[in-house]
């Protein structure tokens, strides 16, 4: 039989669904569609490893494609995670509005091909017990904000029952939050990222475990592209004589979100971006503006600790 890592490098695109995955390994022209459990997946890992693969891209769609880029990992194949609006973003430059999965699996493979997508790290088991308890805890925050909205407008012979939700979400938000503080506790990694995140005042325990969660390249990247991973690197909008204003876009929302959270914090508590802020603000950058520089200089400052192993000092500022 012909050996396939003889010949030239392959493109994978997958497309997920609950019950199967589309598989289009592009430079092949061949489709492969399996179900989305642990056997199959196995399955489908040993034949993709039989070649010499470029990559293989896979769309995030709300935890279904687990199962898969965690063999894939274990195999040590070159498996991405990619925002599924940058693909949809691809399909329309493309004119490509007919969907089907299979047709969404030669897709992304077609945008691996094209785009060359840079591998992120990818949260191991370990990573991933911190993520998900982050993430649950952002969950319960959500539903008790959207209690609290809802009590001052209901009648008043239904607020009982909404203060039970609330005292409810509020006893399972400290369960959560403990299940967090016990995790980094015993995992040398984070409770050092912890420990240095904490150091500099406006970072508090639970946006430092938020950022241990939801931005694990912290400390591993430049200034400018931890800005723009977190979403707060202006970019230019200029065309001809048109000079547009430089605005944010993008990013890791929830992390942006514990951020700002902090800079509200750090502006009036933390001296230095204290100062900032305020010499920003008299010199005429709008509030809002003000606080976005405040988020970049925080955020750049906490890559740069990590980065060098150092707690929080003046000069990071």
């Amino acid at each position: 039989a012909l050996m396939t890592k003889h010949l030239p490098s392959v493109n994978v695109g997958i497309d997920v669904s609950k019950s199967k995955l589309d598989v289009y390994l592009l430079e092949r022209d061949l489709l492969l569609s399996v179900p989305n459990d642990e056997h199959a997946i196995a399955t489908l890992i040993r034949r993709l490893a039989r070649y010499r693969l470029e990559r293989i891209v896979i769309e995030a769609t709300g935890r279904l494609e687990r199962g898969f880029v965690s063999a894939a990992i274990a195999k040590g194949l070159p498996v991405i995670v990619v925002s599924p609006l940058k693909v949809r973003r691809f399909a329309d430059a493309l004119g490509q509005l007919a969907k089907t999965d299979q047709i969404d699996a030669r897709l992304i493979a077609q945008f691996a091909a094209t785009l060359k997508p840079a591998a992120h790290p990818v949260l191991d088991a370990n990573a991933r017990i911190i993520k998900d308890l982050v993430v649950r805890r952002r969950q319960l925050t959500s539903l008790r904000t959207m209690e609290k909205n809802r009590r001052p407008i209901m009648p008043e012979d239904l607020r009982a029952s909404i203060d039970r939700i609330i005292d409810a979400l509020d006893r399972e938000i400290v369960s959560v939050e403990h299940l967090i503080e016990t995790a980094v506790e015993q995992h040398a990694a984070w409770r050092q990222k912890r420990d240095l995140l904490t150091s500099m005042p406006g970072i508090g325990p639970s946006v430092a475990s938020s950022l241990i969660g939801d931005l694990p390249e912290l400390g591993s990247l430049s200034r400018r592209q931890i800005a723009s991973l977190t979403g707060v690197a202006p970019f230019n909008r200029d065309s001809g004589a048109f000079r547009g204003r430089r605005r944010i876009r993008g990013g890791r929302a929830h992390s942006r979100t514990a951020l700002f959270l902090s800079a509200m914090v750090a502006i009036r508590y933390n001296p230095h971006i204290k100062r900032f802020y305020t010499r920003l603000v008299a010199a005429g950058k709008h509030k809002k503006v003000a606080l976005t520089a405040c988020i970049r200089k925080i955020v750049t400052a906490l890559n740069a600790m990590l980065r060098d192993n150092q707690p929080w000092r003046s000069s990071f500022a």
